[in-house]
């Protein structure tokens, strides 16, 4: 019996030769760069926004913004390796918008609603730019 690894398969070569090729572009670079500093406002938004007195959905925006980071760092370097999690962070920003609905019920605070919703909305998009990249080709 013969087992066939797909190390050896000849396109696994060409798209982690494509996926380090789109991922070492600055943009990409900056893109994770940006979804860095995204995730972890998003983990001290509760202070900075001053909405910590939530303490549910405070505790809720740092583990979402951490894990956010987790998800995005690593993608300009290893993309091959993690591009998968990029469409968790998908979820992750998707979460984000609607969180302070779900886990505060009415919220009553506007800077918490319009936090939320544009850190998560950020998130989300950078998340799908970066999930994106797998197909894009780099040009000149």
């Amino acid at each position: 019996m013969t087992t066939h690894s797909i190390e050896h398969h000849p396109d696994l070569a060409e798209m982690r030769t494509r996926f380090e090729r789109v991922t070492s572009t600055p943009a990409a670079q900056a893109v994770e760069a940006l979804a860095l500093i995204t995730g972890l406002y998003l983990a001290a938004s509760p202070w900075i926004a001053g909405f910590s007195v939530l303490g549910a959905l405070a505790v809720n925006n740092l583990i979402t913004g951490l894990a956010y980071c987790v998800c995005m760092s690593g993608l300009g370097s290893a993309y091959e390796r993690t591009h998968a999690m990029a469409w968790t962070a998908v979820g992750l920003g998707a979460w984000t918008i609607v969180a302070p609905w779900v886990i505060a019920g009415n919220v009553d605070t506007t800077r918490t609603v319009v936090n939320n919703v544009i850190t998560g909305a950020v998130a989300l998009c950078l998340a799908l730019v970066m999930a994106g990249m797998a197909g894009r080709e780099r040009t000149a």
